[in-house]
């Protein structure tokens, strides 16, 4: 996979001269001792990250974390202090400002936390505004925005204006404004906080519906840790300006880099964020390259026994009490498959579900006791 965006040792101080004050936050002055002797504030501290093309990259913190100073350094609207951002391999410093439009224009969508709708224009008129700007032809950016609006549920709304619409209904709208131009990157601050729980979550589930048609590289600022784990591929975890940990959230539940990253995580249900994969275990009876239900398996000694051909995917079970079952025929776990999904699968059936990868690989089975120990991880 390949990286999108790449951040490079940025730095973001507020408030004056930044040399003398980057020099002493990496000499291991306190940014809180920094801001009262001099008044100046650190926003970013030397933050590196990678973002992968097509992922939804998460950046979660509390505010004045710096998460939303990062988004800005990100689509260049702020300069750093030190340290470099690269959009598609460019580098923005490198641009000059009608590049840089440009850039931000034809590559990047936007989606705020306030909507930012203009309330006097319709809501098809909104859709189209960023294809406006743009210089697209009026029927054709009025035929992109409807089709982007019916893509978020709004097709039949588009004669209306934003007083007519709820509040979830005019983020649908910001939104449709962001897809209308079909960029690679979209970029949300925020952008469903404002909204009620309900709402919220019916925008995170559409927000993956968009991503499953179809892959842009999204990243998207949150202060709530739910939304990161439900949204994420990747969480970059950020306090203080600086980033604590990267990586899933699985990773960040149960291998946390700091006592910080543990704090954040302590009230999480590790059975919504745990994959099966990461927990399966491998059977003690099993059997590779072996025949189906022929009378050397049946004198096997054990229960179950798991049988996989030469490439390790899975031909069937044999179980005491149902004999020989087809692989066709097996309830199995797919990686990816969260803990909490996968227990009234594992408590129904008479033997340990197999957990298998995208191309059918056998990983392991789960059992009731695996399910019991995963659990534990943030105890």
């Amino acid at each position: 996979m390949n990286s999108e965006i790449c951040l490079n040792s940025l730095w973001k101080i507020y408030g004056g001269s930044a040399d003398s004050a980057i020099k002493q936050l990496q000499s291991g002055l306190d940014p809180l001792d920094l801001y009262q002797r001099t008044g100046l504030r650190a926003a970013v501290r030397d933050v590196s990250l990678e973002i992968q093309t097509g992922e939804i990259f998460v950046v979660m913190g509390l505010s004045g974390s710096g998460k939303s100073t990062l988004l800005r350094l990100l689509n260049g609207l702020v300069r750093p202090c030190l340290g470099e951002v690269r959009i598609q391999g460019r580098q923005l410093s490198s641009l000059s400002p009608m590049e840089l439009n440009k850039l931000r224009r034809e590559q990047m969508g936007m989606v705020f936390q306030s909507f930012a709708l203009f309330p006097h224009r319709t809501v098809i008129d909104n859709a189209a505004f960023g294809l406006e700007v743009a210089g697209v032809s009026r029927p054709e950016r009025r035929d992109l925005a409807l089709k982007a609006l019916e893509r978020v549920g709004l097709g039949d709304e588009c004669r209306k204006h934003p007083h007519q619409l709820s509040g979830g209904m005019q983020q649908r709208v910001g939104l449709a404004r962001a897809l209308a131009l079909d960029p690679p990157i979209l970029l949300m601050d925020e952008a469903f906080s404002a909204l009620d729980p309900l709402i919220r979550s019916d925008m995170q589930e559409l927000l993956l519906e968009l991503q499953a048609e179809r892959q842009r590289t999204i990243v998207f600022i949150s202060h709530d840790l739910d939304e990161a784990i439900r949204l994420g591929d990747r969480i970059a975890l950020m306090q203080d300006g600086q980033v604590l940990q990267c990586g899933t959230a699985q990773s960040l539940l149960s291998d946390p880099a700091s006592p910080a990253v543990r704090h954040f995580f302590r009230d999480i249900d590790s059975a919504a964020v745990l994959d099966v994969a990461a927990i399966a275990a491998m059977p003690s009876c099993l059997l590779v390259n072996a025949a189906g239900p022929s009378a050397a398996l049946d004198a096997f000694v054990g229960d179950p026994v798991y049988v996989l051909d030469e490439s390790k995917r899975l031909r069937g079970v044999r179980t005491i009490s149902n004999g020989w079952i087809e692989a066709d025929q097996l309830a199995t776990l797919r990686a990816g498959t969260r803990v909490r999904d996968a227990m009234p699968l594992v408590a129904s059936l008479a033997y340990p579900p197999p957990v298998v990868d995208r191309e059918g690989c056998f990983l392991g089975v789960i059992t009731p006791r695996l399910l019991l120990r995963s659990l534990e991880v943030n105890v």
